[in-house]
């Protein structure tokens, strides 16, 4: 394996061996970064480095681990820009969709989409997230709703999961996102071939590590996500839940005592329910973009923070509630509009957010999301002098380089 170096001002580690109360993100200062195709060999100072190996130097600049990208819906086809500008004049999603808006719009682009549409679509948008610094995105079905178009989308992720010159895919099976105009008759049925038959069907299938549902009001009920993510847990997938966009209506329980992965959103969480999110160390995958596009208020952010739930900020890139590909706005949204400190934010769009995916933790090999020998080596390059500008609502990209698993997939 080819061995490479690369050197800047900042190196930010993620590293919990390196973190302390007053650097949280392990920074190396005039650092090094050794790597090869397989992962980190070695991080530190320029004047410790041995072996004769020359490293390519960034000056002034910062490198931090790749960012993770922990929840997305970017297998989508279509625009929706019509509802965007119908949200932004006053219209309410009751509205929306009796216009033909709302997921259902996606549903039928879905439905009326080839694989191979999907799937270019998707790898273009996932080399534009590249370009923002991000090496590992979290890719969601729940467009298709029918069980063709779940088979569909989710068979569009996996190829382009196979491509080694994108960000790492995770995928998702969004079993639970809305209800499908075939099923609104049918609705006990439709839950019940999502749990009886979908996930075992697309689990054994490799085409989904995590099955997430949408508990909410006008949603999905505890009762119904209980049977499709206990069905998930016993074949050993991964939980994810959307929960508390809108109101609360127990999701947070459900998730505590299934064991599952992350819990998305809380804008609307009791205080009981932080407390037993804490308890259980469950990440609380925190979502800006939609919150600022939907006029929300943001979640207990302070209260999240002192029960030591650990928060991880991700895009949530969809066509409708957040438009966008950029999880560098999201960081910023989540330092303006949540309250987070620009290091929280960074963690919790690096370790935090790898943590989330399985990716990260205690003993496990190879983790994403950190700067550390053994570690992946996904790594990006800021054309900025600290990481705290990173957190600035730029815009644009100020990205240089990115290194998955120690190959380029992006340079300017």
């Amino acid at each position: 394996m080819t061995q490479k170096a690369v050197a800047a001002k900042r190196i930010v580690t993620c590293d919990p061996a390196r973190a302390t109360a007053a650097d949280p993100l392990g920074v190396v200062e005039d650092g090094v970064v050794l790597f090869d195709e397989r992962s980190v060999s070695w991080v530190g100072p320029r004047a410790k480095l041995t072996g004769g190996i020359v490293p390519e130097d960034f000056g002034d600049r910062v490198i931090t681990p790749g960012l993770v990208d922990a929840h997305t819906h970017a297998a989508w086809v279509g625009s929706r820009h019509a509802e965007y500008a119908m949200r932004m004049a006053g219209s309410d999603y009751r509205a929306i969709a009796a216009s033909g808006g709302g997921i259902l719009a996606s549903q039928r682009a879905i439905a009326a989409a080839t694989e191979e549409a999907i799937t270019a679509e998707l790898a273009s948008r996932l080399e534009r997230m590249a370009s923002l610094g991000v090496t590992t995105v979290e890719v969601k079905s729940g467009y298709g709703l029918e069980p063709e178009g779940e088979h569909k989308q989710l068979s569009a992720i996996a190829r382009v999961r196979e491509r080694a010159d994108l960000p790492n895919v995770v995928p998702t099976y969004l079993a639970l996102h809305a209800l499908p105009e075939s099923a609104r008759s049918s609705r006990d049925l439709y839950v019940l071939r999502a749990a009886t038959k979908l996930v075992p069907e697309l689990g054994g299938a490799k085409l989904a590590e995590f099955v997430d549902v949408y508990v909410d009001q006008n949603a999905f009920s505890v009762e119904e996500a209980r049977l499709v993510l206990e069905a998930a847990k016993k074949i050993g997938l991964g939980l994810r839940l959307h929960v508390g966009q809108f109101a609360d209506v127990g999701g947070v329980a459900l998730a505590v005592e299934l064991g599952a992965s992350s819990v998305d959103h809380l804008e609307h969480v009791s205080d009981a329910d932080v407390a037993a999110l804490g308890r259980a160390k469950i990440p609380a995958v925190l979502l800006p973009i939609a919150s600022f596009t939907l006029g929300q208020s943001p979640p207990p952010v302070a209260k999240l923070r002192a029960a030591g739930v650990p928060l991880a900020v991700a895009s949530d890139a969809n066509p409708g509630t957040a438009p966008s590909e950029s999880l560098p706005l999201a960081l910023a949204l989540a330092v303006r509009m949540y309250g987070l400190t620009p290091e929280e934010a960074l963690l919790g769009a690096t370790r935090v957010a790898a943590q989330s995916l399985g990716l990260a933790g205690p003993g496990l090999p190879r983790p994403r999301g950190m700067l550390a020998p053994g570690a992946r080596a996904d790594l990006a390059v800021w054309d900025l002098p600290h990481e705290t500008a990173i957190t600035q609502p730029w815009g644009l990209s100020r990205v240089l380089h990115v290194t998955r698993d120690g190959l380029t997939i992006h340079r300017r």
